[in-house]
């Protein structure tokens, strides 16, 4: 880690230097963001996950700008243009736009205008109009006439050519442009001619502009991904007449002859090389922040879903609804394991009503399910009214879980290497089932881009978004803790210290040795170092296992600690956690020291309170109308209940059981000004709304949670 970097990062984020320095120490030592946030605390100063994020991030950027300075420095000393100024100047440079801005003049071109004027042996033409103190600049542009120059109209062409390009590669003419893109850029659509009727669905942006700065990343990707089909024309420009005022302004001095000609090069600099330069840069600049804000959106709805409450360890019938191919039906134990599937017919064709109820009855009663999951696709409205009219004999809730990518999990590797035997209509109704009973464990096993929740996420930077959104299956993975002897190969890979490799051998030794009998016993694992085991153990939970504190967050590091307390207060360690009380009465200054202070202490207290505990919330069940199954059982002003199913920058869109979401635009969400959905709204809620509009031929339904 470079000093420089550090105190660089740490004026950019307003963090302390020394907490900075400290977190990067951890970082490049192999720490992971999960395990400095939880147990480093004392190190950071009490940074979050977020806080880590962001100094990675900002840190990583500059290491990037430094090997983009390096490559600049030898590619200008190849050229023996290296002075010493401008290698200071370059050194000392950790802006992107300004180092670009700076080699433009000495980065290697193609075959230019200005080049091929160059080779004519009209640069020196050009240094005379340039000084623009000529008078008769036609009759000197006289005297470069030769075999390659016909005349000395052609060879004022030339030198002007050259200004063009001169115009172009100077900084302060690029940055008196780029000011006025940044003031009063226009970005505007136009449809491409004859793609109307192809491209109906962006009908808003057929003849659409609007203030760069002012255009919502939604609008923006919506703009870039119809320019991408070839149905718009999409540009980016500020006022033609101010930019090439400006640059008059700076580089025309008088009404002569050079001064007219300098005139000239700057406007066809502008139109031919500045501007479009400029467009480009502000397009990739608008493209990267709107593509930032479409991420963060994902994450944070990503975030909640797999947060979302589960179930826990019951027995679980899974039913995947369908028609024609009727319902596939699975049976499955408080582990998730398949113990029964077959397919039943409830509905139209075949309308096996009576021989359904029964076919439930029995599974419910042969395999002892505590809880059935219905998928929300096609029939789930039908499904689930079939469902309720069944009388069990015991207690059963019904819930309906979403089936976002579930198709790609039963279709996936994955889950051929856990079902080799069914086929995918099997595998979809375990993933339903799995999903009701742990939604993260079973979600981990898709990619997060097909879950469903996103906005724009084919359209936005995929390695950008596949960091991002790992980093956020990871956060929640260690947030909730996982069960080291039942979790799967793909759930363990999110963990901490771990990834794919260690995660399959750790199943691997499960499936020869059977389960984990204490945390320590993971260094037994093939690869398994003590960075590794560091980096994992404080996030894997041994219920029932031989010592009680491998079922909390504490980490083994502080065992011989907790140890002491136990002792200090004559108890032992399953005393400690039992007797509240007890807990209480510990001097915890007794034991703080500069490695272990009381952030770490506290953590340490608040899980001998509540060892193993989930802290998800609980599920509640939830029922749709029992009157409205489609749009045409919509009416104006109807209240409705319904569940989020996702949010986004402009609102949020509710599931209220017609198949077609509604959209709750972000002036609904409240009676008072909103800025922020995620600040009134969250996924999977459960809220009643207002039916506002129903625009059966485009299948919009606008909903309202004024009621």
């Amino acid at each position: 880690m470079q000093p420089e970097l550090s105190k660089m990062v740490a004026a950019t984020l307003s963090i302390a230097e020394r907490q900075v320095a400290r977190t990067l120490d951890l970082l490049e030592g192999g720490a992971t963001i999960p395990f400095i946030s939880r147990y480093r605390k004392e190190m950071t100063g009490g940074l979050d996950e977020v806080q880590i994020g962001e100094i990675k991030r900002v840190y990583d950027k500059l290491v990037e700008t430094g090997k983009r300075k390096e490559t600049i420095l030898a590619s200008i000393e190849a050229q023996d243009k290296l002075t010493d100024e401008l290698k200071r100047r370059i050194e000392a440079c950790w802006d992107a736009t300004e180092l670009e801005d700076i080699y433009l003049p000495y980065k290697p071109k193609r075959r230019t205008r200005a080049e091929i004027a160059r080779q004519k042996g009209l640069e020196p033409l050009a240094v005379i109009i340039a000084m623009q103190r000529e008078a008769h600049i036609r009759e000197v542009a006289g005297r470069y006439v030769s075999g390659q120059v016909k005349d000395a109209d052609e060879a004022l062409a030339g030198a002007s050519d050259i200004l063009a390009e001169q115009f172009n590669e100077n900084e302060r003419c690029r940055n008196s442009v780029r000011q006025q893109f940044r003031r009063g850029a226009v970005i505007s659509s136009k449809v491409v001619k004859g793609k109307e009727e192809e491209g109906a669905k962006y009908r808003d942006y057929f003849d659409f502009s609007e203030p760069l700065k002012r255009c919502s990343s939604h609008r923006l990707l919506a703009l870039r991904r119809g320019e991408a089909e070839g149905i718009l024309k999409v540009a980016i420009s500020p006022d033609d007449e101010d930019c090439v005022e400006n640059l008059n302004r700076l580089c025309v001095k008088g009404n002569g002859e050079c001064s007219k000609l300098v005139a000239s090069a700057l406007t066809d600099s502008y139109k031919r090389l500045i501007k479009p330069s400029i467009e480009t840069e502000f397009a990739a600049a608008s493209k990267q922040k709107a593509d930032d804000e479409a991420i963060r959106v994902f994450a944070q709805n990503l975030h909640q879903l797999l947060l979302a409450p589960p179930l826990g360890q019951k027995r679980v019938l899974g039913l995947d609804p369908g028609f024609r191919t009727g319902c596939k039906v699975v049976c499955l134990d408080a582990q998730g394991n398949l113990l029964h599937n077959e397919a039943i017919y409830p509905h139209p064709p075949r309308n096996e009503y009576a021989q359904a109820q029964r076919k439930l009855q029995k599974l419910v009663e042969q395999y002892d399910i505590q809880a059935i999951a219905i998928g929300n696709g096609t029939a789930s409205r039908e499904t689930e009214s079939f469902v309720q009219s069944v009388r069990f004999d015991r207690p059963v809730e019904a819930f309906v879980v979403s089936e976002d990518g579930a198709s790609i999990y039963s279709a996936s590797k994955i889950a051929r290497e856990e079902f080799p035997e069914y086929d995918v209509t099997v595998r979809g109704a375990v993933s339903i089932g799995r999903r009701l009973m742990d939604p993260l464990a079973e979600l981990v096993k898709i990619d997060p881009k097909s879950i469903g929740v996103g906005q724009y996420q084919h359209d936005v930077d995929q390695t950008k978004l596949r960091e991002t959104l790992n980093r956020t299956v990871e956060s929640c993975v260690n947030a909730v803790g996982v069960n080291l002897n039942t979790a799967s190969c793909q759930l363990l890979t999110y963990v901490s210290g771990l990834g794919p490799q260690l995660a399959q051998n750790i199943v691997d030794y499960r499936a020869e040795n059977g389960p984990f009998p204490t945390r320590r016993d993971l260094m037994k694992v093939k690869r398994m170092g003590a960075k590794a085991f560091e980096q994992c153990a404080g996030f894997l939970r041994i219920p029932g296992g031989e010592n009680p504190l491998d079922n909390t967050a504490v980490h083994p590091e502080r065992y011989a600690l907790v140890q002491r307390m136990a002792k200090d207060a004559g108890a032992s360690v399953e005393e400690l956690i039992r007797n509240k009380e007890l807990r209480r009465s510990i001097p915890l200054e007794r034991y703080a020291t500069e490695d272990c202070g009381l952030p770490t202490l506290n953590d340490i207290m608040s899980e001998l309170d509540k060892p193993g505990r989930d802290p998800r919330s609980k599920i509640k069940a939830f029922s749709f109308d029992p009157n409205v199954h489609t749009m045409d059982d919509l009416k104006e002003g109807m209240v409705l209940p319904g569940i989020i199913s996702n949010i986004t920058n402009f609102g949020c869109f509710v599931d209220i059981g017609v198949h077609e979401k509604g959209l709750v635009h972000i002036s609904q969400l409240a009676d008072s000004y909103v800025s922020d959905p995620n600040e009134v709204v969250s996924l999977h809620q459960q809220v009643n709304v207002r039916v506002l509009q129903v625009d059966k031929e485009r299948k919009r339904i606008a909903l309202s949670l004024k009621i």
